[in-house]
């Protein structure tokens, strides 16, 4: 999950933070603890270089965004949780993890 799920779903964040919200890379790295240069590779698509397709999991991915992007103490953890439960009950990701409460 460290390596292949968690760098898609925060590549899906940043892009849609930057092109449906307008948030420069600087702030989107604020918003979800990441450097800026960790932006730029996602959005360049050297990190987490899945591309989803879906729209329901697009539209769950924006309603993330506004929650962090609304509420600054919004758990940008648990968001990242749940789009990571979306994306698994979809198929996208088929690999388990000992870290979600749902599988203990």
């Amino acid at each position: 999950m460290l390596w292949n799920g968690i760098p898609v779903i925060r590549k899906e964040i940043a892009e849609s933070m930057t092109k449906n919200f307008g948030l420069s890379q600087r702030e989107t790295a604020k918003k979800i603890g990441v450097t800026p240069a960790a932006v730029s590779q996602y959005l360049s698509k050297k990190r987490g270089n899945v591309k989803i397709m879906d729209q329901d999991i697009l539209k769950e991915i924006n309603v993330t965004v506004e929650r962090i992007i609304m509420y600054d103490n919004a758990n940008v953890v648990s968001e990242t949780c749940r789009i990571c439960r979306i994306l698994r009950s979809k198929g996208v990701f088929s690999f388990p993890s000992d870290s979600c409460d749902d599988e203990k």
